[in-house]
């Protein structure tokens, strides 16, 4: 294949706007199927749109569940528990517009950190077309076991867990306040990116949902979240609906990252991996509880 047919390939990206809220065991399973779908060649380089219902805590591929996210109080509160693919902390998904990419290696080179800079920009025009001027972050990679770096870092505030509580290089933050988290994994050649561009916030349910060993330390990770994280809602002064967000994000993409996207929906491969995923993987305890 030419290079020319390469850069045409790495431009016409397929986007689907999922028009149903799936729980999150669906939602992780359709992730990794896009992605793996992807190691033939045969699908296009995907940019996917989603919700979930019920609201769902999902987990970085290497927390410990039982450790990091009080599992009862999920479940009296009627919050989903699902362990991600990729790596990163607890994320709570409830008022949030969130996105995927799928891409062979091929038609995005370049490392982890250089793909996050580069999707990026993308996520920053979105963020404009919405009356939003943000800065990428340029700070130390969060290090392993819980440690932040960022606002609230060295306090004892039961923070290791949460995602928001401090970006990561290259993620978007305005003001100096992270709105929106993602992460990444690499399998066969395949880049998979998710993300949660959040549209509302509450710091409060999100400490009662994770493991902080304390009401005196769930108080202080709420008040460090509220001072670190900040949505969509809050910057624009009113609350708009997931699709208004998912369409500045789509055109905030193409227009940054030159690409052309057209409307499609999942094949029926992707459908049938997903749905194998999805009872085989990730509605498994196994799977979700690991340690």
């Amino acid at each position: 294949m030419s290079r020319v047919d390469d850069q045409l390939k790495m431009r016409a990206w397929r986007v689907i706007f999922d028009p149903r809220p799936r729980p999150g065991a669906l939602n992780m399973a359709i992730d990794e199927a896009m992605m793996l779908c992807q190691q033939d060649g045969g699908h296009p380089p995907t940019l996917r749109f989603y919700t979930w219902k019920p609201a769902c805590i999902s987990l970085g591929y290497f927390q410990r569940a039982d450790a990091e996210v009080d599992l009862e109080a999920c479940q009296a509160a009627g919050v989903d528990v699902v362990r991600r693919p990729t790596g990163g902390r607890a994320v709570l998904h409830e008022d949030e517009a969130t996105y995927s990419v799928a891409i062979r290696q091929a038609l995005l080179p370049g490392s982890v950190i250089e793909t996050y800079a580069y999707l990026s920009q993308g996520i920053l025009q979105g963020l404009r077309y919405l009356g939003i001027e943000g800065q990428l972050a340029r700070v130390g990679v969060r290090h392993q076991k819980g440690a932040a770096t960022g606002p609230g870092a060295g306090q004892d505030d039961g923070s290791g867990a949460a995602c928001f509580d401090a970006p990561s290089w290259y993620e978007t933050l305005v003001d100096g306040r992270k709105i929106i988290g993602s992460a990444q994994t690499r399998q066969g050649g395949v880049i998979l990116q998710h993300g949660s561009l959040l549209i509302g916030f509450d710091a409060a349910r999100l400490a009662r949902l994770l493991r902080t060993g304390g009401q005196d330390r769930r108080e202080r990770l709420a008040r460090a979240l509220d001072r670190s994280v900040t949505s969509v809602g809050q910057q624009m002064g009113r609350r708009p609906g997931p699709g208004e967000v998912e369409r500045a994000l789509a055109c905030g993409m193409a227009k940054a990252l030159g690409l052309a996207l057209y409307c499609g929906g999942y094949t029926e491969e992707e459908m049938r991996l997903a749905g194998r995923l999805y009872q085989d993987k990730y509605l498994t305890r196994g799977w979700t509880l690991r340690r």
